[in-house]
Formats: C-alpha cells, structure tokens, sequence
C-alpha cells in the first residue's frame, strides 16, 4: 500500500485507515478491504495513492480534420484519454449526404463517414498509448471496426488497444431515443460485439452500460443505478444465451454514471452500485473471476446542472462534481467545460475542465488516502439507503419481466418523467435553489461569444463521400454488404464481414443501411 503520505501540518495521512475498529455496522460484510468483495471501498486496492484516475475529455466537432486537432491539444495538456462525441447522423447510422442528416453534420460531434474520416480524426495519435472512449451505440460495431482499421495501418494489433465504446442501446430506448434496430437485434449485435473483442481485442471495454443520460433526463441517483444495474442484468442474460461463459465477457463490462453538485448523495450511489453489481454477478450469474464481480466505471459531470447564466458559476459547479467523482471512486472522469449550457465549449473553456481534475488530483489530498469517507455515520447510512432504493427499483423491472420487457411497458420511462417533473416544480417553486437562475440572477447577463460550426462542413464532408464513391471499387463493397447481411440473417457473428466492408471503403450509413434491410429499425410505442 506504500507509506503514509503527509497533511499540510505534516501529520502523517494514512493510505488505507481501517474500519473494523467501529461497531455500528459489519465492516467486513458491508464494506470489505478496497480491492476486495463487495468492493464498497474500490475496486482497487491503493486506488488513487498509486496513480490517478484517468483524465478523460470528451472532444469533437466539425471535421475529422478539427477534432484531431483538438485530441492534439488535449494529449499536450495532460489529458491521459481521449473521449470522441459523434455527430447525430453517425450517432443514428446514416451519412452526412442522406437528406435525413441536413443540418446536423458535425453539430454535436464530429463527423465520421468511412474509414478515410477515421484515420484523419486519429491521425497523428500514438493509439497504442492514448485510451479511447467513444461514445456510440446503435452503430458502436461500425466505430469500433473503424478503429481497429486505422490501428491496424499503424501497425498496432487489437490485444494493445484500450478503450471503451459506449454501446448501451437499451438506455437509448429509455431516455435517449438514438437507436436503430429493434431491442431484440440489437442485444444480438452487442453479443456478437462481446464475443467478437474476447478474440480480437481483449483489452477493450465493449460496453458502457449508461446511467447518466437517464440522469439528465430526470432519473434520481437511486433511480439511475437501478435501472442501469437492470440494464446490465439484461446484457449478461443476451451474452450467456449466446453461449459465451460469464467470466469471458464480463471483466470487460464497465458502467458510465453521472455526478451531480449534491455531493454526499453522488459518493454514496456510486459505493451502492458496486456493491450491488458485486451481489449480483456472484450470487446470481455465479461468476468466479473478482475481475467480473468489480464495477469499473467513467464519470461525467452534470451537463443538465449547467446554466446559460452566469455561465462562469459552472466552474464551481463542475469542480464539486468532479471531486464527488473522485470521493466516489471514479476509474476515469470528464468534467463538463462551463459554457456547454450556451454551445461547443471553447478551447479555454475545455483546457479550464482538465485544468479541474489536475487541481483535484495534485493540489488536494484527497488522493492520499482510498476512501476517504468510509466509517462516515452519514455515509453508511445514505449508501445502505441508496442500496434498498435501488434494489427495489431493480426488483420492480424484474416483476415486469426484465429490463426490456419493462422498457417495451414504458416502466423506467415513466417513472424518470415522474421524477423530472418534480424537479421542474421544484425549481419553480423555489423550492430547489439554482444559483444565477430562480436566486441570485442578475439583471443584464454579460456578452458571450460561443463556438460556432461553419455550415461549409457539411457541403465538403458531402463532397469527400461524393469522391469516395468514384474511387473505390463499389462491385467489392456491394459483394462485402451482401455477405454482411447473410451473416445478419443467420447466426454467424456479424463483426467479420462488417470489417471487411469498411476496410473496402463502405461508409457508416452503407453498413446501417445493410442491417436495417434484415433486421428493420424500432418503431417506439407510448403505452401510457
């Protein structure tokens, strides 16, 4: 564990202090050593008094060209891993020339059509030392094969690439609404993503099963690990009927939860899930490796408690969520830039986020020492409350038959709504304060330039597909969609002649298209 590190007094801090000594609770059923089951305290045994969590930034706009640009100024600031937002279109499958992405090319996220616009955004980027997190879903197959193409030109193999894609569709059909296929094809694209990197790339995490968007939908901290955690159970259940074991897929799974500014809440929910995830992979799926029983997760800071006034208040508000990440024992984290309420953030704004994390990790002690509110009376108390929230919550999608029956129900949306409205009313009413917003406004908010995309991105990214498709050879890609869709049609996994396509240059919308011709798109139905 290392020696004792010092206070500012020079007293000495301790990197682990120990529980057992306290007698209202069973230390060694509820909360354990750090590293070991049920893992309340960490995952990891030093946690942070070894290295830091990672410090990931979520970048992209535009062009591929502007984004790489970015990652470039990020590598040089610090930033340990990179984390790539995609536009909608490529979010949803589709081309930046189809008439159905007018508009919104490189809006939200950069821009990803083939295989060309990969190798431009990674460029330049040492992929076998920079840990990648892409946040993609219904297409996330498509972005990772990408990935491991333009590696592949680089002379980097799959077993170096770390890293992670989002690839949550049932969160999508809960309260995001970018999914393609139907919910039963898409868990079989996830096992076949599952079984596809246990071969090919086993460091890479193939799933990030996601609480946060249902958090800024509206979802309670109880509420975002319930049915996050239910999500998962419906994940592991798809792997195994595939006939993957447990412990071949599961260490790799990792979770994406969000941190809000109510700080004591936030460390206790994330201590609950792990110990709640550690329940059920032993006790329920019987998986033996620890790696397997662990919840490894990323944070992001609340981009829904971001305010367009006062826009600089953010500041504050993004540093007590991220020290919330971070006392909550966070694997990797992103603080949100200050002005994303108003646009893209701007190069200032998203050097000044890193710029938190670093001061959290090297001007505070709270890394000197692994969980630093374990024994809280506080603590204890609101993470054994989280727990039976959640466990409840969890056992109520289960009644309905599991988390897609529930969601085909309108179960866990219906309750999320319930639960942002009354926030709504709170804020309303005053009886939830929102600094600068319903207290504290001023009367004239002061001039804010924002980060504006140029419209010309979209007529060059039309004229760059335009040029792909006279140059490559369109016989051999038809031939390789072709075979993609007999795969998708039989049993066999889907990912081979997917890579095979976009090696021939077919484009992100080509290989959608390809699937949404076997497996059709979901068509949502309200039952409520």
């Amino acid at each position: 564990m290392g020696s004792a590190a010092q206070s500012e007094s020079g007293l000495p801090i301790q990197p682990l202090y120990d529980g057992r000594a306290l007698t209202d609770f069973d230390a060694d059923a509820k909360l354990g050593a750090p590293g070991e089951f049920p893992y309340t305290r960490g995952v990891y045994p030093s946690m942070y008094t070894g290295r830091p969590w990672t410090m990931r930034q979520y970048a992209g706009f535009g062009t591929a060209k502007e984004s790489n640009e970015r990652y470039h100024e990020l590598v040089g600031a610090g930033t340990g891993g990179l984390s790539v937002a995609f536009d909608l279109p490529t979010q949803m499958g589709y081309d930046s020339d189809e008439s159905i992405a007018r508009g919104e090319v490189g809006k939200v996220g950069v821009a990803i059509d083939s295989i060309e616009d990969m190798r431009t955004l990674f460029q330049g980027l040492p992929l076998d030392k920079v840990s990648t997190s892409m946040t993609i879903n219904a297409p996330g197959s498509v972005l990772l094969l990408l990935y491991q193409l333009v590696a592949a030109e680089q002379g980097i193999s799959g077993d170096q690439l770390t890293g992670t894609i989002q690839n949550d569709v049932l969160k999508e059909y809960i309260a995001r609404g970018t999914y393609i296929f139907p919910p039963k094809q898409s868990l079989r694209l996830i096992s076949d993503i599952f079984a596809y990197c246990h071969k090919e790339m086993p460091r890479w995490n193939t799933i990030s099963i996601s609480g946060y968007h249902m958090a800024e939908a509206g979802a309670t901290p109880a509420q975002e690990i319930a049915f996050t955690l239910a999500n998962a159970k419906e994940y592991v259940r798809a792997a195994i009927a595939a006939g993957l074991d447990v412990d071949d897929f599961a260490p790799r799974l990792s979770f994406f939860f969000v941190a809000r500014t109510t700080l004591l809440e936030e460390i206790a929910k994330f201590r609950a899930a792990r110990r709640i995830w550690a329940r059920i992979m032993r006790d329920e799926f019987g998986a033996k490796n620890p790696k397997s029983q662990m919840l490894r997760f990323h944070t992001q800071t609340a981009g829904v408690q971001l305010t367009a006034q006062q826009p600089e208040v953010n500041l504050v508000r993004v540093a007590l969520q991220g020290l919330g990440a971070v006392l909550g024992g966070t694997q990797s984290l992103h603080t949100n830039s200050y002005d994303e309420a108003i646009a893209l953030p701007t190069q200032k704004a998203a050097r000044l986020a890193l710029r938190t994390q670093q001061v959290i990790a090297y001007e505070t002690d709270v890394t000197k020492t692994v969980d630093p509110f374990a024994g809280s009376y506080v603590m204890e108390s609101m993470t054994d409350d989280v727990e039976a929230a959640a466990l409840d919550l969890i056992q109520a999608v289960e009644d309905r038959g599991g988390a897609v029956a529930a969601i085909e129900q309108g179960f866990q949306k219906s309750e999320i709504e319930k639960s942002a409205y009354r926030i709504a009313l709170e804020i309303d009413n005053q009886e939830r304060t929102v600094v600068g917003v319903n207290k504290y406004a001023l009367d004239e908010e002061e001039p804010y330039e924002p980060l504006r995309v140029d419209p010309q991105i979209e007529i060059d990214q039309c004229d760059r597909l335009a040029a792909l498709r006279k140059e490559r050879d369109n016989d051999a890609v038809e031939l390789a969609l072709e075979a993609l869709r007999d795969a998708a049609r039989g049993t066999d996994n889907v990912l081979p002649p997917m890579r095979e396509a976009l090696r021939l240059r077919a484009t992100v919308g080509e290989v959608s298209h390809a699937l949404r011709d076997v497996w059709g798109v979901h068509v949502p139905h309200d039952t409520f």
